[in-house]
């Protein structure tokens, strides 16, 4: 068994099946040495949108709710990166994750959403899950999710 897929174990994590995409794009793109991850959405490991990661930050989803959403959305690229490349032990470093936030005009919070997706990374890939990102505040994301995050990862 591979090292990242030990560490699932440990951590009692089971990624969910990659999700198809819902418009004309891919899921992800190889070139070279990156990995490019189309933005995967909140999809629960039952492939759907609980209520609670639905709507916006700042009005019906609470933080912790939209914390938890975020890091629902890095466990979905890990299942595309695991798609793409076969073998997580394949990830030299996640380079960066874009994360976009459903939020209120007034929602600042965004940087303490998006951590529920950065230190999922760090929690299953340990120092090659640091990255760069932003974070963007949204009017709208597809299927009214409370977040989406994309990545780019580097592999060997």
């Amino acid at each position: 068994m591979s090292k990242i897929a030990n560490r699932l174990q440990e951590l009692r994590i089971a990624l969910p099946p990659a999700a198809a995409p819902v418009a004309n794009y891919v899921p992800y793109v190889i070139t070279g040495n990156l990995l490019v991850i189309s933005g995967q959405v909140c999809f629960g490991p039952d492939g759907k949108l609980a209520p609670e990661h639905t709507g916006k930050l700042g009005g019906s989803v609470s933080a912790e709710q939209g914390k938890a959403a975020a890091r629902l959305c890095a466990l979905n690229l890990l299942a595309q990166a695991q798609a793409a490349l076969g073998d997580l032990d394949r990830i030299t470093r996640c380079v960066r994750l874009g994360g976009f936030i459903n939020a209120t005009p007034d929602f600042t919070a965004l940087p303490a959403i998006m951590n529920g997706a950065s230190d999922t990374m760090v929690e299953i890939l340990g120092d090659k899950g640091r990255h760069a990102r932003s974070t963007v505040g949204m009017a709208v994301l597809p299927m009214d999710c409370a977040v989406e995050v994309e990545a780019m990862f580097e592999f060997a």
